[in-house]
Protein backbone atom coordinates (compact mmCIF):
# COMPACT_ATOMS: atom_id res chain seq x y z
CA UNK A 1 0.00 0.00 0.00
CA UNK A 2 3.01 2.25 1.25
CA UNK A 3 4.69 1.45 -1.96
CA UNK A 4 1.61 2.23 -4.45
CA UNK A 5 0.94 5.56 -2.35
CA UNK A 6 4.57 6.18 -3.03
CA UNK A 7 4.04 5.74 -6.70
CA UNK A 8 1.30 7.99 -7.28
CA UNK A 9 3.09 10.69 -5.56
CA UNK A 10 6.15 10.78 -7.70
CA UNK A 11 3.95 9.65 -10.85
CA UNK A 12 2.21 12.94 -9.59
CA UNK A 13 5.18 15.20 -9.43
CA UNK A 14 6.29 14.01 -12.93
CA UNK A 15 3.14 14.77 -14.93
CA UNK A 16 2.66 18.32 -12.65
CA UNK A 17 6.68 19.35 -14.49
CA UNK A 18 5.40 18.57 -17.45
CA UNK A 19 2.50 20.28 -17.90
CA UNK A 20 4.76 23.24 -16.35
CA UNK A 21 6.99 23.20 -18.99
CA UNK A 22 5.22 24.91 -21.76
CA UNK A 23 4.24 28.00 -19.64
CA UNK A 24 8.45 27.55 -18.35
CA UNK A 25 9.99 27.43 -21.50
CA UNK A 26 7.92 30.69 -22.90
CA UNK A 27 9.08 32.39 -19.37
CA UNK A 28 12.59 32.06 -20.75
CA UNK A 29 12.28 32.19 -24.23
CA UNK A 30 10.59 35.63 -24.14
CA UNK A 31 12.60 37.39 -21.64
CA UNK A 32 14.04 39.66 -24.55
CA UNK A 33 10.41 41.01 -25.79
CA UNK A 34 9.25 41.94 -22.53
CA UNK A 35 6.93 45.22 -24.04
CA UNK A 36 5.83 43.13 -26.82
CA UNK A 37 4.55 40.58 -24.42
CA UNK A 38 3.22 43.06 -21.99
CA UNK A 39 1.49 45.20 -24.70
CA UNK A 40 -0.49 41.58 -25.44
CA UNK A 41 -1.42 41.37 -22.26
CA UNK A 42 -3.28 44.78 -22.28
CA UNK A 43 -4.86 44.10 -25.15
CA UNK A 44 -6.30 41.06 -23.63
CA UNK A 45 -7.37 42.45 -19.94
CA UNK A 46 -8.95 45.34 -22.42
CA UNK A 47 -11.00 42.64 -24.21
CA UNK A 48 -12.11 41.47 -21.49
CA UNK A 49 -12.90 44.84 -19.70
CA UNK A 50 -16.61 45.50 -19.56
CA UNK A 51 -15.34 49.47 -18.60
CA UNK A 52 -12.76 49.46 -21.31
CA UNK A 53 -14.92 48.25 -23.91
CA UNK A 54 -17.74 50.56 -22.57
CA UNK A 55 -14.92 53.93 -23.60
CA UNK A 56 -13.63 52.14 -26.93
CA UNK A 57 -10.31 51.75 -25.35
CA UNK A 58 -8.09 49.15 -27.08
CA UNK A 59 -4.39 50.21 -26.36
CA UNK A 60 -2.04 51.82 -24.20
CA UNK A 61 -2.07 55.09 -24.74
CA UNK A 62 -5.67 55.22 -24.70
CA UNK A 63 -5.86 53.45 -21.58
CA UNK A 64 -3.47 56.01 -19.89
CA UNK A 65 -5.73 59.21 -20.62
CA UNK A 66 -8.97 57.32 -19.82
CA UNK A 67 -8.37 55.43 -16.44
CA UNK A 68 -6.43 57.09 -13.55
CA UNK A 69 -4.72 55.05 -10.78
CA UNK A 70 -7.19 53.47 -8.69
CA UNK A 71 -7.85 51.66 -5.18
CA UNK A 72 -10.43 49.26 -3.40
CA UNK A 73 -12.37 51.88 -2.71
CA UNK A 74 -12.82 52.94 -6.23
CA UNK A 75 -13.97 49.33 -7.01
CA UNK A 76 -15.81 48.42 -3.79
CA UNK A 77 -19.55 49.66 -5.04
CA UNK A 78 -18.77 47.91 -8.32
CA UNK A 79 -18.05 44.58 -6.93
CA UNK A 80 -20.84 44.79 -5.12
CA UNK A 81 -23.37 45.33 -7.45
CA UNK A 82 -21.43 42.52 -9.28
CA UNK A 83 -22.04 40.11 -6.23
CA UNK A 84 -25.74 41.44 -5.84
CA UNK A 85 -26.87 42.39 -9.11
CA UNK A 86 -24.31 40.44 -11.59
CA UNK A 87 -23.45 43.45 -13.34
CA UNK A 88 -19.60 42.23 -14.21
CA UNK A 89 -16.53 44.05 -14.88
CA UNK A 90 -14.86 41.37 -16.87
CA UNK A 91 -16.24 39.66 -19.72
CA UNK A 92 -14.62 36.23 -18.17
CA UNK A 93 -16.42 33.74 -16.19
CA UNK A 94 -16.67 34.54 -12.72
CA UNK A 95 -15.18 31.81 -10.49
CA UNK A 96 -15.37 33.05 -7.12
CA UNK A 97 -14.82 36.08 -4.77
CA UNK A 98 -10.93 36.03 -2.60
CA UNK A 99 -11.32 37.82 0.87
CA UNK A 100 -8.51 40.30 2.03
CA UNK A 101 -8.04 43.21 4.21
CA UNK A 102 -5.93 46.13 3.46
CA UNK A 103 -5.64 50.32 3.54
CA UNK A 104 -8.83 51.38 5.32
CA UNK A 105 -11.12 48.89 4.16
CA UNK A 106 -11.98 46.00 6.96
CA UNK A 107 -12.75 43.35 4.18
CA UNK A 108 -11.82 43.30 0.53
CA UNK A 109 -13.30 40.87 -1.79
CA UNK A 110 -11.56 40.07 -4.99
CA UNK A 111 -13.17 39.16 -7.95
CA UNK A 112 -11.54 35.52 -9.37
CA UNK A 113 -12.30 35.07 -12.80
CA UNK A 114 -11.71 32.38 -15.03
CA UNK A 115 -8.95 34.94 -16.82
CA UNK A 116 -7.54 36.18 -13.92
CA UNK A 117 -6.62 32.56 -12.58
CA UNK A 118 -4.95 31.90 -16.03
CA UNK A 119 -3.00 34.82 -15.06
CA UNK A 120 -1.83 33.03 -11.29
CA UNK A 121 -1.35 29.93 -13.42
CA UNK A 122 1.29 31.47 -15.96
CA UNK A 123 3.51 32.78 -12.99
CA UNK A 124 2.64 29.47 -11.14
CA UNK A 125 4.00 27.06 -13.58
CA UNK A 126 7.56 28.63 -13.70
CA UNK A 127 7.62 29.38 -10.42
CA UNK A 128 7.01 25.32 -9.71
CA UNK A 129 9.36 24.54 -12.47
CA UNK A 130 12.67 26.66 -11.41
CA UNK A 131 11.62 24.99 -7.94
CA UNK A 132 11.86 21.29 -8.78
CA UNK A 133 15.12 22.04 -11.07
CA UNK A 134 16.93 23.58 -7.78
CA UNK A 135 16.05 21.19 -5.74
CA UNK A 136 15.09 17.35 -7.96
CA UNK A 137 14.15 16.12 -4.56
CA UNK A 138 11.18 17.69 -4.03
CA UNK A 139 9.51 14.90 -6.40
CA UNK A 140 10.35 12.38 -4.17
CA UNK A 141 7.74 13.43 -1.34
CA UNK A 142 5.27 15.10 -0.34
CA UNK A 143 4.84 19.08 0.03
CA UNK A 144 3.43 21.11 2.86
CA UNK A 145 1.42 24.48 0.59
CA UNK A 146 0.25 26.68 3.48
CA UNK A 147 -3.79 26.96 3.19
CA UNK A 148 -5.10 30.52 3.51
CA UNK A 149 -7.48 29.82 6.76
CA UNK A 150 -10.50 31.95 7.24
CA UNK A 151 -10.32 34.27 10.54
CA UNK A 152 -12.72 32.55 12.95
CA UNK A 153 -15.37 34.99 12.93
CA UNK A 154 -15.79 34.70 8.87
CA UNK A 155 -15.52 30.88 8.71
CA UNK A 156 -19.87 30.41 8.96
CA UNK A 157 -20.25 33.44 6.59
CA UNK A 158 -17.92 32.71 4.22
CA UNK A 159 -17.11 29.02 3.91
CA UNK A 160 -19.90 27.82 1.63
CA UNK A 161 -18.92 29.82 -1.15
CA UNK A 162 -15.74 27.85 -1.34
CA UNK A 163 -13.12 31.58 -0.94
CA UNK A 164 -10.07 29.87 0.84
CA UNK A 165 -9.26 27.05 -1.31
CA UNK A 166 -5.51 27.65 -2.34
CA UNK A 167 -5.21 24.91 -4.59
CA UNK A 168 -8.04 26.74 -6.88
CA UNK A 169 -5.24 28.98 -8.20
CA UNK A 170 -4.23 25.90 -9.83
CA UNK A 171 -5.63 25.12 -13.36
CA UNK A 172 -7.82 22.15 -13.58
CA UNK A 173 -5.54 19.08 -14.37
CA UNK A 174 -2.49 20.74 -11.95
CA UNK A 175 -5.32 20.95 -8.86
CA UNK A 176 -6.37 17.24 -9.92
CA UNK A 177 -2.38 16.21 -9.74
CA UNK A 178 -1.26 18.46 -6.30
CA UNK A 179 -4.32 16.44 -4.85
CA UNK A 180 -1.48 13.49 -4.83
CA UNK A 181 1.73 15.46 -3.70
CA UNK A 182 -0.05 17.80 -0.92
CA UNK A 183 0.35 16.46 2.53
CA UNK A 184 -2.18 18.18 4.12
CA UNK A 185 -5.32 18.52 2.99
CA UNK A 186 -7.08 21.99 2.50
CA UNK A 187 -10.17 21.03 4.50
CA UNK A 188 -8.30 21.67 7.24
CA UNK A 189 -9.00 25.44 6.83
CA UNK A 190 -12.75 24.78 8.03
CA UNK A 191 -12.19 23.70 11.22
CA UNK A 192 -14.27 25.73 13.26
CA UNK A 193 -10.73 26.99 15.54
CA UNK A 194 -7.61 27.88 14.58
CA UNK A 195 -5.92 25.97 17.45
CA UNK A 196 -7.93 22.80 15.96
CA UNK A 197 -6.46 23.85 12.43
CA UNK A 198 -3.03 24.32 13.73
CA UNK A 199 -3.18 21.25 15.63
CA UNK A 200 -4.38 19.38 12.44
CA UNK A 201 -2.21 20.46 10.59
CA UNK A 202 1.01 19.11 12.48
CA UNK A 203 -0.98 15.82 13.07
CA UNK A 204 -0.54 15.45 9.16
CA UNK A 205 2.67 16.67 8.82
CA UNK A 206 4.08 14.40 11.59
CA UNK A 207 2.24 11.35 10.22
CA UNK A 208 4.06 12.28 6.51
CA UNK A 209 7.37 10.13 6.60
CA UNK A 210 7.99 11.60 3.39
CA UNK A 211 7.45 15.53 3.84
CA UNK A 212 10.31 17.01 1.47
CA UNK A 213 8.91 20.53 1.24
CA UNK A 214 7.79 23.05 3.35
CA UNK A 215 6.20 26.27 1.88
CA UNK A 216 4.54 29.09 4.19
CA UNK A 217 3.96 32.39 3.34
CA UNK A 218 5.00 34.08 7.03
CA UNK A 219 7.97 32.65 8.82
CA UNK A 220 6.41 33.04 12.21
CA UNK A 221 3.69 30.64 10.85
CA UNK A 222 6.12 28.33 10.25
CA UNK A 223 8.35 29.06 13.74
CA UNK A 224 4.79 28.28 15.68
CA UNK A 225 4.25 24.96 14.37
CA UNK A 226 7.33 23.90 15.57
CA UNK A 227 6.88 25.14 18.98
CA UNK A 228 3.33 23.54 18.93
CA UNK A 229 5.03 20.63 17.69
CA UNK A 230 6.95 20.12 20.79
CA UNK A 231 3.64 21.73 23.26
CA UNK A 232 1.34 19.00 22.01
CA UNK A 233 3.25 15.95 20.62
CA UNK A 234 1.69 13.70 22.98
CA UNK A 235 -1.73 14.33 21.75
CA UNK A 236 -0.58 14.18 18.19
CA UNK A 237 0.66 11.14 18.58
CA UNK A 238 -2.79 9.86 20.81
CA UNK A 239 -4.19 10.91 17.30
CA UNK A 240 -1.72 9.17 14.67
CA UNK A 241 -2.08 6.03 17.11
CA UNK A 242 -5.42 5.58 16.87
CA UNK A 243 -6.49 7.41 13.81
CA UNK A 244 -9.41 9.83 15.79
CA UNK A 245 -9.28 13.68 17.00
CA UNK A 246 -10.24 13.26 20.13
CA UNK A 247 -11.74 15.74 22.05
CA UNK A 248 -11.01 17.66 18.79
CA UNK A 249 -13.93 16.00 16.89
CA UNK A 250 -16.63 18.48 16.74
CA UNK A 251 -14.46 20.92 14.96
CA UNK A 252 -12.78 18.59 12.97
CA UNK A 253 -15.31 17.06 12.09
CA UNK A 254 -14.75 17.45 8.20
CA UNK A 255 -11.41 16.25 8.16
CA UNK A 256 -10.79 12.34 8.67
CA UNK A 257 -7.74 12.12 11.20
CA UNK A 258 -4.55 10.61 9.98
CA UNK A 259 -3.70 7.33 11.16
CA UNK A 260 0.22 6.51 11.42
CA UNK A 261 0.68 4.00 14.73
CA UNK A 262 4.87 3.56 13.86
CA UNK A 263 5.39 7.96 13.77
CA UNK A 264 3.19 7.83 16.79
CA UNK A 265 5.53 4.87 18.42
CA UNK A 266 8.81 7.63 17.10
CA UNK A 267 6.91 10.87 18.80
CA UNK A 268 6.51 8.86 21.90
CA UNK A 269 9.93 8.11 22.53
CA UNK A 270 11.51 11.30 21.57
CA UNK A 271 8.63 12.58 23.84
CA UNK A 272 10.77 9.66 27.09
CA UNK A 273 13.89 11.20 25.56
CA UNK A 274 13.18 14.90 25.86
CA UNK A 275 13.60 15.87 22.58
CA UNK A 276 12.38 16.16 18.99
CA UNK A 277 14.42 15.53 16.58
CA UNK A 278 13.16 17.60 13.38
CA UNK A 279 16.00 15.86 11.21
CA UNK A 280 15.36 12.23 11.56
CA UNK A 281 11.37 13.30 11.98
CA UNK A 282 11.45 14.87 7.82
CA UNK A 283 14.43 13.10 6.92
CA UNK A 284 13.54 13.99 3.44
CA UNK A 285 12.92 17.27 3.87
CA UNK A 286 15.17 19.29 1.28
CA UNK A 287 13.36 22.78 0.70
CA UNK A 288 11.56 25.33 2.44
CA UNK A 289 9.72 28.89 1.44
CA UNK A 290 8.90 31.93 3.22
CA UNK A 291 8.93 35.47 3.40
CA UNK A 292 12.38 37.05 4.38
CA UNK A 293 12.51 40.27 3.24
CA UNK A 294 11.27 44.06 5.36
CA UNK A 295 10.41 42.72 8.36
CA UNK A 296 10.19 39.26 8.12
CA UNK A 297 13.88 38.69 7.79
CA UNK A 298 14.65 38.08 10.98
CA UNK A 299 12.21 35.72 11.54
CA UNK A 300 12.96 33.79 7.99
CA UNK A 301 16.99 33.90 9.74
CA UNK A 302 15.57 31.71 12.59
CA UNK A 303 13.45 29.32 10.78
CA UNK A 304 16.36 28.73 8.23
CA UNK A 305 18.36 27.77 12.14
CA UNK A 306 15.51 26.19 13.21
CA UNK A 307 15.73 23.72 9.47
CA UNK A 308 19.41 24.22 8.94
CA UNK A 309 19.48 20.65 7.16
CA UNK A 310 16.76 21.98 4.20
CA UNK A 311 17.74 24.74 1.11
CA UNK A 312 15.80 28.01 1.52
CA UNK A 313 13.74 30.03 -1.07
CA UNK A 314 12.17 33.81 -0.33
CA UNK A 315 8.92 34.49 -2.02
CA UNK A 316 8.16 36.73 -4.57
CA UNK A 317 5.92 39.46 -4.38
CA UNK A 318 2.36 37.60 -4.23
CA UNK A 319 -0.89 39.62 -3.39
CA UNK A 320 -4.51 38.65 -3.21
CA UNK A 321 -4.95 40.92 -6.02
CA UNK A 322 -2.27 39.15 -7.96
CA UNK A 323 1.18 38.50 -8.35
CA UNK A 324 3.81 40.73 -8.91
CA UNK A 325 7.05 38.38 -8.72
CA UNK A 326 8.22 35.08 -8.65
CA UNK A 327 11.49 33.08 -7.30
CA UNK A 328 13.13 32.20 -10.61
CA UNK A 329 16.98 30.59 -10.92
CA UNK A 330 17.82 32.94 -8.24
CA UNK A 331 16.32 35.81 -9.20
CA UNK A 332 12.97 37.67 -8.59
CA UNK A 333 11.69 38.59 -11.85
CA UNK A 334 8.13 40.17 -13.02
CA UNK A 335 6.01 37.51 -13.33
CA UNK A 336 5.32 39.46 -16.97
CA UNK A 337 3.21 36.96 -18.56
CA UNK A 338 0.32 37.31 -15.73
CA UNK A 339 -0.97 40.70 -15.94
CA UNK A 340 -0.24 44.10 -17.31
CA UNK A 341 1.84 46.19 -14.90
CA UNK A 342 2.86 49.53 -14.50
CA UNK A 343 5.11 51.22 -11.44
CA UNK A 344 4.82 54.71 -9.95
CA UNK A 345 7.70 56.33 -8.85
CA UNK A 346 8.04 56.77 -4.83
CA UNK A 347 11.66 59.08 -4.95
CA UNK A 348 14.57 60.88 -7.07
CA UNK A 349 13.18 63.76 -9.78
CA UNK A 350 10.55 61.16 -10.85
CA UNK A 351 8.21 60.45 -7.90
CA UNK A 352 4.64 60.31 -8.49
CA UNK A 353 5.87 59.59 -12.51
CA UNK A 354 3.89 56.06 -13.68
CA UNK A 355 5.63 54.21 -16.34
CA UNK A 356 5.25 50.72 -17.81
CA UNK A 357 7.62 48.00 -17.03
CA UNK A 358 9.82 47.96 -19.87
CA UNK A 359 10.93 51.67 -19.04
CA UNK A 360 12.46 50.84 -15.57
CA UNK A 361 15.80 50.49 -14.96
CA UNK A 362 18.16 49.36 -11.90
CA UNK A 363 17.88 51.38 -9.24
CA UNK A 364 14.71 52.67 -9.22
CA UNK A 365 12.19 52.37 -6.28
CA UNK A 366 8.39 52.07 -7.31
CA UNK A 367 5.21 50.75 -6.68
CA UNK A 368 3.26 48.55 -8.57
CA UNK A 369 0.40 49.34 -10.44
CA UNK A 370 -1.97 46.35 -11.79
CA UNK A 371 -4.45 45.29 -14.17
CA UNK A 372 -5.82 41.92 -14.69
CA UNK A 373 -8.39 40.07 -15.92
CA UNK A 374 -10.70 40.44 -13.19
CA UNK A 375 -11.82 43.74 -14.56
CA UNK A 376 -9.66 45.78 -12.06
CA UNK A 377 -7.67 48.57 -14.01
CA UNK A 378 -4.73 50.47 -12.71
CA UNK A 379 -5.05 48.60 -8.97
CA UNK A 380 -2.36 49.91 -6.89
CA UNK A 381 -0.91 47.11 -4.51
CA UNK A 382 0.67 49.98 -2.38
CA UNK A 383 3.95 47.94 -1.71
CA UNK A 384 7.77 49.30 -2.07
CA UNK A 385 10.13 47.46 -5.02
CA UNK A 386 13.66 48.47 -5.59
CA UNK A 387 14.74 47.34 -8.83
CA UNK A 388 17.74 44.89 -8.40
CA UNK A 389 18.51 43.83 -12.26
CA UNK A 390 17.36 42.21 -14.93
CA UNK A 391 16.56 38.80 -16.39
CA UNK A 392 16.67 39.63 -20.39
CA UNK A 393 14.46 42.55 -20.40
CA UNK A 394 12.26 41.60 -17.70
CA UNK A 395 12.92 43.89 -14.76
CA UNK A 396 13.66 41.50 -11.30
CA UNK A 397 12.82 43.32 -7.40
CA UNK A 398 13.25 43.32 -3.65
CA UNK A 399 10.59 43.60 -1.77
CA UNK A 400 11.21 47.24 0.34
CA UNK A 401 8.16 46.97 2.53
CA UNK A 402 4.74 48.64 2.73
CA UNK A 403 4.49 51.93 1.49
CA UNK A 404 1.25 53.30 3.88
CA UNK A 405 1.13 50.50 6.66
CA UNK A 406 3.22 47.86 8.94
CA UNK A 407 2.93 44.44 8.05
CA UNK A 408 4.66 42.63 11.25
CA UNK A 409 3.21 39.18 10.52
CA UNK A 410 1.29 39.52 7.43
CA UNK A 411 -1.71 41.47 9.11
CA UNK A 412 -1.85 44.78 7.10
CA UNK A 413 -2.70 47.23 8.90
CA UNK A 414 -2.72 50.97 7.79
CA UNK A 415 -2.83 54.26 9.14
CA UNK A 416 -6.53 54.63 8.17
CA UNK A 417 -7.13 52.03 10.45
CA UNK A 418 -4.64 53.62 13.10
CA UNK A 419 -7.09 56.40 12.92
CA UNK A 420 -10.00 54.38 13.65
CA UNK A 421 -8.32 53.18 16.87
CA UNK A 422 -7.60 56.92 17.60
CA UNK A 423 -11.25 58.09 17.28
CA UNK A 424 -11.90 54.70 19.18
CA UNK A 425 -10.41 56.25 22.03
CA UNK A 426 -11.14 59.64 21.67
CA UNK A 427 -15.08 58.96 22.06
CA UNK A 428 -13.84 58.03 25.21
CA UNK A 429 -12.45 61.22 26.22
CA UNK A 430 -8.92 59.91 25.97
CA UNK A 431 -6.31 61.28 23.49
CA UNK A 432 -3.99 58.51 21.57
CA UNK A 433 -0.83 59.28 20.11
CA UNK A 434 -0.40 56.28 18.07
CA UNK A 435 -0.57 52.38 17.70
CA UNK A 436 2.97 51.33 18.22
CA UNK A 437 3.23 48.04 16.07
CA UNK A 438 6.15 46.34 17.98
CA UNK A 439 8.89 44.40 16.68
CA UNK A 440 10.44 41.56 19.00
CA UNK A 441 12.68 38.94 19.04
CA UNK A 442 11.86 34.89 19.01
CA UNK A 443 10.71 33.51 21.46
CA UNK A 444 8.13 36.70 22.17
CA UNK A 445 6.24 37.26 19.82
CA UNK A 446 5.32 40.78 17.91
CA UNK A 447 2.10 42.85 19.43
CA UNK A 448 0.67 46.33 18.87
CA UNK A 449 0.84 48.91 21.32
CA UNK A 450 -1.34 52.23 21.97
CA UNK A 451 0.15 54.93 23.15
CA UNK A 452 -2.38 57.22 25.63
CA UNK A 453 -1.70 60.30 27.15
CA UNK A 454 -2.83 60.07 31.01
CA UNK A 455 -2.37 58.70 34.16
CA UNK A 456 -4.75 55.34 34.51
CA UNK A 457 -5.26 52.39 36.76
CA UNK A 458 -4.45 48.71 35.92
CA UNK A 459 -7.81 47.85 35.28
CA UNK A 460 -8.50 50.38 32.91
CA UNK A 461 -5.50 49.49 30.97
CA UNK A 462 -6.72 45.92 30.67
CA UNK A 463 -10.12 47.26 29.77
CA UNK A 464 -8.83 49.46 26.74
CA UNK A 465 -5.99 47.14 25.56
CA UNK A 466 -9.48 44.59 25.22
CA UNK A 467 -11.18 47.18 23.30
CA UNK A 468 -8.27 47.97 21.40
CA UNK A 469 -7.85 44.44 20.41
CA UNK A 470 -11.79 44.24 19.49
CA UNK A 471 -11.28 47.01 17.25
CA UNK A 472 -8.41 45.83 15.42
CA UNK A 473 -10.16 42.69 14.90
CA UNK A 474 -12.39 43.72 12.79
CA UNK A 475 -9.98 43.63 9.94
CA UNK A 476 -9.40 40.74 8.46
CA UNK A 477 -5.75 39.54 8.15
CA UNK A 478 -5.42 41.02 11.66
CA UNK A 479 -7.85 38.61 13.34
CA UNK A 480 -6.19 35.58 11.10
CA UNK A 481 -2.83 36.29 12.99
CA UNK A 482 -4.44 36.72 16.53
CA UNK A 483 -6.33 33.41 15.89
CA UNK A 484 -3.27 32.00 14.77
CA UNK A 485 -1.19 32.98 17.85
CA UNK A 486 1.22 34.65 15.55
CA UNK A 487 0.00 38.25 16.96
CA UNK A 488 -0.20 38.34 20.86
CA UNK A 489 -3.05 40.79 22.51
CA UNK A 490 -2.09 44.17 22.36
CA UNK A 491 -0.98 46.57 25.22
CA UNK A 492 -2.03 49.81 25.97
CA UNK A 493 0.82 52.03 27.81
CA UNK A 494 0.54 55.54 29.54
CA UNK A 495 2.28 59.01 29.24
CA UNK A 496 2.11 62.40 31.09
CA UNK A 497 2.95 63.90 28.15
CA UNK A 498 2.00 61.93 25.39
CA UNK A 499 4.30 63.62 22.40
CA UNK A 500 7.64 63.55 24.50
CA UNK A 501 6.51 60.30 25.20
CA UNK A 502 6.42 59.19 21.36
CA UNK A 503 9.79 61.15 20.66
CA UNK A 504 11.62 59.42 23.11
CA UNK A 505 10.16 55.79 21.84
CA UNK A 506 11.14 56.64 17.95
CA UNK A 507 14.49 57.95 19.32
CA UNK A 508 15.30 55.07 21.00
CA UNK A 509 15.50 53.47 17.57
CA UNK A 510 17.09 55.97 15.53
CA UNK A 511 15.52 58.80 14.59
CA UNK A 512 16.48 62.21 15.03
CA UNK A 513 14.50 64.41 16.86
CA UNK A 514 14.43 66.94 14.02
CA UNK A 515 13.24 64.57 11.76
CA UNK A 516 10.62 63.02 13.88
CA UNK A 517 6.37 64.11 12.97
CA UNK A 518 3.51 62.43 14.96
CA UNK A 519 2.22 59.47 12.59
CA UNK A 520 -1.10 57.40 13.59
CA UNK A 521 1.00 53.88 12.95
CA UNK A 522 4.71 53.63 13.67
CA UNK A 523 6.97 50.24 14.30
CA UNK A 524 9.39 50.50 16.91
CA UNK A 525 11.41 47.91 18.36
CA UNK A 526 11.04 45.34 21.92
CA UNK A 527 13.49 46.94 23.34
CA UNK A 528 12.69 50.58 23.52
CA UNK A 529 9.37 50.00 24.18
CA UNK A 530 10.78 48.21 27.58
CA UNK A 531 13.15 51.25 28.46
CA UNK A 532 10.92 53.73 27.97
CA UNK A 533 8.57 51.55 30.53
CA UNK A 534 11.38 50.97 32.61
CA UNK A 535 12.36 54.62 32.75
CA UNK A 536 8.81 55.61 33.12
CA UNK A 537 8.98 53.60 35.99
CA UNK A 538 11.44 54.94 37.69
CA UNK A 539 13.97 51.95 37.29
CA UNK A 540 17.96 51.76 36.31
CA UNK A 541 18.18 51.75 32.37
CA UNK A 542 21.52 50.22 31.24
Amino acid sequence: MLMAIAWLSSTAHLILQWFCRGADQRFKRQNMQLEAVQRQRLAQVLAQSSLAKQHGITDYEGFCRQFQPTRYADWKAQIQQWRTQKQPLSASKLVRYQPTSGSSEQIKFIPYTQAFLDELDHAIAPWLSSMYRRCPQLAQGKHYWSVSWLPESQREILKDDNLNDDSALLGIGKRILAKFTQAVPSEIAFAAHAEDAMFATLCYLVAERNLSMISVWSPTFALQLLDQLQQYAEEIAQVLAHGQWGGRQASLQAVKAPYAPQRAKMLQQWQQAGATDIAQLWEKLSFVSSWDTAGSKKWAQHLQNALPFAQFESKGLWATEGVVTIPYEGKYPLAYHSHFYEFEYLTGEKVGQIIPSWQLQIGDVVSPILSSGNGLLRYCLDDCLKVTGFFGQVPCFEFQGRRFGVDLVGEKLSPEIAQQVIAMFAEKQLQAISLLAVETEQPAKPFYCALIEGQFNPTQMAQFAAQLDLVLRQNFHYELARDLGQLVPPQCCEADNGWEAYKQLVMRDGMIEGNIKPEPLKKVSFASLQRFQATKNGEVVE
